[in-house]
C-alpha cells in the first residue's frame, strides 16, 4: 500500500505510539525532529517508498535514534 508523504509521517507516528508505548505528543516530536534533520528527505523525493513496510522500518529507526 503506497501512501502520500504526509500519510507516511502519520503512520510512522502512529506506529511509534503503538509499538513502543510512547504518547502521541512524544511520538510527534520524534517524527518532527527526524523530519527537521532530513531523515525523510528521500521519501519526499520518491513517494514510491512511502509504504506500510517502510513505515514500520522508519518507526523503529526514528524511535531508536530520537527517543
Amino acid at each position: 500500500m503506497k501512501m502520500t508523504y504526509e500519510e507516511h509521517l502519520d503512520e510512522v507516528t502512529t506506529l511509534i505510539t503503538e509499538k513502543y508505548g510512547v504518547g502521541d505528543e512524544a511520538a510527534i516530536k520524534m517524527v518532527m525532529r527526524a523530519q527537521a534533520e532530513d531523515f525523510f528527505s528521500g521519501h519526499d523525493d520518491d513517494p514510491s517508498i512511502c509504504t506500510l513496510d517502510r513505515a514500520h522500518r522508519d518507526a523503529k529507526a526514528v524511535f531508536q535514534k530520537y527517543q
